[in-house]
C-alpha cells in the first residue's frame, strides 16, 4: 500500500485506497473505513482488509506517531495519536466513518471519541482485543493477562530500551494464538516489529500503560462491535464481556482460532462480520440490528 503524508502539525504517513467521493467507482452509502493499528505495528498490517474493501469503500490506515513511517515529530503518546487521527479525519473530510481499532488503536479511538469534535465523524467502532486499562492492581484484574502491573510495566520498558530486537520477538509471539499460528504470519510480525525504534516504543508503551478509560467507556454511545480472540495470550474473554456490559451500544464476537489479531488470523471471517456491521450501520441491511449480529455470529462460529 503506497503511503501519503497527512497535512497538519505532526507528520503522519497513511495508506489510502478505494474510490474517492463522487468518482465513477464510488458506491453510494458505503462509508469510509479507517483502520488504526496497535502498539509496535503499522497500518500495513490491515492488508487483508484493504484487499477486501478497497473496491467498494474508501479505506485508510495511518501509521501512528512513533510507528512505521511516522517517526518524526512529537513523542508518541495516546492523546497525541488520537489528535493526529482526528486531524486526518478532518483533513480528508471523512464522515460516517466506521473505525477499526486493533489493540492500542482501540485506545486511540476511545480517546478521540471521548473528547474530540471529530468524534461526530465516526458512525461505528470496531474494537479488536483491547482493555480500557492495561495495568492490573488490587481493584482491577482485567488488564494484561497474568496480573501484569505497574512494576511489570516498568521492567518491560527497561527491557525494550536495553534490547528491543530481542524483546520484539516476544511481542510478535504474544500477538498470535499460542498454538497453530501460521509461520509466515509470525515471521512477518517479527520482522515488522523489530524495525521499530526502541525509545519510541518505550515512550508509546509508557503512555499506553498510563491510560485509564474505564469511566469513559460508559459515555461512548457509538455503536460498537467488540472482536476478541478466544486464544488471546494478552486478554481474557472477561475483558470483552466487561466492555459490552459498560458500553451503551455494543456487542461482542469471539474468534475461536485467533489470539490477539483476529483480523490477521481469521481474516475472511473478520471481513464478513465487518461487512455485516457496516451494512447495518448504513441501513443497507434493515433486517438486522447490532445485537442480532452478535447473536448470529455466536451461533455460527466458523
Amino acid at each position: 500500500m503506497p503511503l501519503k503524508e497527512a497535512p497538519g502539525r505532526t507528520p503522519m504517513a497513511y495508506a489510502e485506497e478505494g474510490p474517492s467521493p463522487g468518482s465513477a467507482g464510488a458506491v453510494s452509502g458505503n462509508p469510509p473505513l479507517v483502520f488504526v493499528h496497535g502498539w509496535a505495528a503499522h497500518g500495513g498490517l490491515f492488508a487483508p482488509q484493504f484487499a477486501r474493501f478497497a473496491d467498494s469503500h474508501r479505506v485508510i490506515a495511518p501509521d501512528l506517531r512513533g510507528h512505521g513511517r511516522s517517526r518524526a515529530g512529537a513523542a508518541p503518546d495516546i492523546a497525541g495519536m488520537a489528535d493526529d487521527v482526528a486531524a486526518l479525519l478532518e483533513d480528508l473530510d471523512l464522515d460516517g466513518v466506521v473505525a477499526v481499532g486493533w489493540s492500542m488503536g482501540a485506545a486511540v479511538l476511545w480517546d478521540l471519541l471521548r473528547r474530540s469534535p471529530a468524534a461526530e465523524r465516526i458512525a461505528g467502532l470496531v474494537v479488536v482485543d483491547m482493555t480500557p486499562r492495561i495495568l492490573n492492581d488490587v481493584s482491577w484484574r482485567l488488564g494484561l493477562a497474568g496480573g501484569f502491573d505497574a512494576l511489570d510495566s516498568a521492567r518491560a520498558a527497561m527491557r525494550m530500551r536495553e534490547d528491543w530486537r530481542a524483546y520484539s520477538v516476544r511481542v510478535a509471539a504474544n500477538a498470535l494464538a499460542s498454538e497453530g499460528a501460521p509461520t509466515a504470519l509470525l515471521e512477518t510480525l517479527q520482522a515488522d516489529f523489530a524495525e521499530n525504534d526502541p525509545e519510541l516504543m518505550a515512550q508509546a508503551w509508557e503512555s499506553l500503560c498510563a491510560m485509564d478509560l474505564r469511566e469513559d467507556i460508559a459515555r461512548i454511545a457509538t455503536p460498537t462491535l467488540v472482536a476478541y480472540g478466544a486464544r488471546s495470550q494478552l486478554y481474557e474473554p472477561e475483558v470483552s464481556a466487561y466492555l459490552v456490559e459498560r458500553a451503551p451500544n455494543a456487542v461482542r464476537v469471539s474468534f475461536q482460532r485467533s489470539g490477539h489479531a483476529p483480523h490477521l488470523e481469521e481474516p475472511e471471517r473478520f471481513n464478513r462480520l465487518l461487512n455485516d456491521f457496516v451494512a447495518i450501520l448504513s441501513g443497507q441491511d434493515a433486517r438486522r440490528d447490532i445485537a442480532r449480529l452478535g447473536e448470529n455470529a455466536a451461533a455460527h462460529q466458523a
